[in-house]
């Protein structure tokens, strides 16, 4: 993943607007426990209008489906159902050609209460002048007992570790 690539991300998200959380390893790495990661996993709020505005951004980015779908079918609530449904999705995969090095998973569910977690996200700045919302660490660690797999396992267990070095704080 480049620094350059998640800025440019961020940039075009926040000028159209869009309401999204940084979810995944990046997410576990801003709460502190230093991982490595290769993609950016997103939360959008799943509103008709901030889909579309989120769709036309990464667009503009030369982001596109990895699946070979038109991205505007991510913005179809009956689509993305049947994604669950029939496939088992759990996030749409995207690349772009000019930022290759940061692929971008978009969860194809809200996973949580989103209004919710966004108000209480941790916000972290990407650059000067440049800041975004990273969905807060209880969330966090439910994704990834949820996901159950050995390097979540281990994600939940530096993430608690850091729960208890925060509350013993004087």
């Amino acid at each position: 993943m480049k620094i350059a690539s998640l800025v440019a991300i961020a940039s075009a998200l926040g000028d159209a607007d869009v309401r999204y959380l940084i979810v995944g390893g990046l997410a576990v790495a801003a709460h502190g426990y230093g991982r490595v990661t290769f993609d950016l996993d997103l939360v959008l709020q799943m509103q008709p209008e901030n889909l579309r505005r989120a769709m036309a951004a990464l667009e503009s980015l030369g982001y596109r489906p990895t699946a070979p779908v038109p991205v505007a079918q991510f913005t179809d609530e009956t689509t993305r159902q049947s994604w669950i449904r029939d496939k088992n999705m759990v996030v749409f995969q995207m690349q772009s050609p000019g930022h290759a090095e940061t692929p971008i998973d978009l969860f194809v569910t809200e996973p949580f209460d989103f209004d919710q977690e966004y108000e209480t996200a941790l916000i972290g700045e990407l650059e000067p002048g440049l800041s975004t919302r990273f969905v807060g660490i209880d969330a966090l660690i439910r994704m990834k007992e949820a996901a159950g797999r050995d390097k979540d396992r281990e994600d939940v267990r530096q993430l608690r570790l850091l729960q208890q070095d925060d509350g013993n704080d004087c």
